[in-house]
């Protein structure tokens, strides 16, 4: 015991003790804000008993929300979540939990890559997650989203321009493998998924519809990191045109619309002006490791 508090002891003096990691400061969001975290805090509004639409845009309906939600606990009613509405509205949830709060942790969760289904249902997917998320933070990895891992979902960028990737549909959608088939003819991926899949901003960056004959309804998203995203065949679009999204926003609904002969999903990177190999990008994604950078994927070797 002597010992053991003599090196305790020692260890501080010379800096070598592991300290905690500081929690980034709550964001603030107020009208005109955009994004998967305006999108987890309508999901929170709404399990607050507020009648909102969570598509992501922080617009007059959503402050109008924020403000009676301020006023009933007392706080200053200014329609802008920052500081004090942070921790008032976050709802500590847990694995066979359900409801707008789970979809909230998932729509965090996402901006760092974890491609979860917002469905509400805190299952062993979600569990999964939240806990690999906890320990790459340094937190309690014990599966519970509570106060300290809030501020860390909420408070962390997340986005693709810091070198962090969402999966673009679900994780369990698909197995591991899907992500390094070949493409046909040219360095691309198609996801065979049915119609009504979620689809995911790989990044974060502007995004822009498209509909045409090629691609069918479909997203091009300008990404922070220098790359462009494109995603084909969907069956709706799910966000506006021009607008910012994160890593992790839901963007769309898979499909069949364009050049398709069965529903999937298309996929392609283009940096340095040259189409990428995807898979090189989302394998590693998918295992939770780094994946390289869109300029350095590989142009060949993902083609039949």
């Amino acid at each position: 015991m002597v010992v053991a508090a003599v090196c305790a002891t020692l260890m501080v003096s010379l800096g070598l003790a592991q300290s905690a990691t500081a929690a980034p400061g709550w964001p603030v969001l107020g009208n005109g804000s955009t994004g998967s975290n305006v999108a987890a805090a309508q999901h929170l509004l709404r399990g607050h008993g507020y009648d909102i639409a969570a598509d992501s845009a922080f617009g007059p309906a959503t402050e109008g929300a924020v403000a009676a939600f301020q006023q009933s606990r007392g706080y200053g009613a200014d329609g802008v979540i920052g500081q004090e509405t942070w921790p008032g509205l976050v709802i500590t949830v847990r694995q066979g939990d359900s409801g707008p709060a789970v979809a909230a942790a998932q729509s965090a969760l996402n901006k760092f890559g974890y491609g979860l289904a917002v469905d509400g249902e805190f299952g062993a997917g979600t569990a999964s997650a939240v806990t690999s998320y906890q320990s790459s933070r340094g937190l309690a990895a014990d599966g519970v989203v509570g106060p300290d891992t809030w501020q860390n979902l909420i408070g962390e960028n997340g986005g693709g321009g810091s070198g962090t990737y969402s999966l673009p549909i679900p994780r369990d959608a698909l197995s591991r493998g899907y992500y390094d088939v070949p493409h046909h003819d040219y360095a691309a991926l198609d996801l065979p998924v049915g119609t009504g899949t979620p689809v995911y901003s790989i990044s974060s960056g502007v995004a822009n519809q498209i509909n045409n004959d090629r691609c069918g309804l479909g997203y091009e998203v300008v990404g922070d990191d220098g790359a462009t995203y494109y995603y084909c065949h969907f069956s709706a679009h799910g966000a506006g045109s021009g607008i910012r999204v994160d890593a992790g926003t839901q963007i769309g609904l898979s499909g069949n619309t364009g050049n398709s002969t069965g529903p999937h999903l298309h996929v392609e990177i283009a940096a340095g002006g040259v189409n990428r190999c995807p898979g090189a990008l989302l394998g590693p994604v998918y295992d939770g490791s780094t994946p390289p950078a869109p300029g350095d994927l590989p142009t060949g070797g993902c083609i039949e």
